[in-house]
């Protein structure tokens, strides 16, 4: 079966501002979206929520020079991925209204098919 990787794409402020009542409708449409993949026939494979972009670190180089890796150095922006979930759906169709279903109230969900190698 493909796989799709859904990306959750949102404005953490948002939820900084979003009261209990609101992230508790948020995990609990998480919740419903793992039974409907199910319902569907396809399978959550993986998904997280990732922690906040302070405390990630960027790698960055080139094949001739070493690899640096620096604290957020990104500017300011507004939406970032904020979790994701890997499924195995059985066909592109599938997969996107299942996407369509994947909650991401504060921003959006960009879906893309993993590139599958032999």
């Amino acid at each position: 079966m493909p796989k799709y990787f859904l990306s959750i794409v949102e404005d953490p402020a948002a939820y900084a501002e979003a009261g209990t009542a609101d992230f508790d409708a948020v995990m609990k449409a998480h919740n419903d979206f793992g039974q409907s993949v199910k319902d569907a026939g396809a399978t959550v494979l993986s998904g997280e929520a990732l922690q906040p972009t302070s405390t990630a670190t960027f790698l960055r180089g080139t094949r001739t020079d070493a690899v640096t890796a620096v604290d957020n150095p990104l500017p300011e922006v507004k939406e970032v991925i904020g979790g994701y979930y890997l499924i195995e759906a059985p066909d592109d169709a599938t997969a996107l209204e299942l996407a369509k279903l994947c909650p991401a109230p504060f921003g959006y969900v960009e879906m893309r098919p993993i590139w599958e190698f032999s």
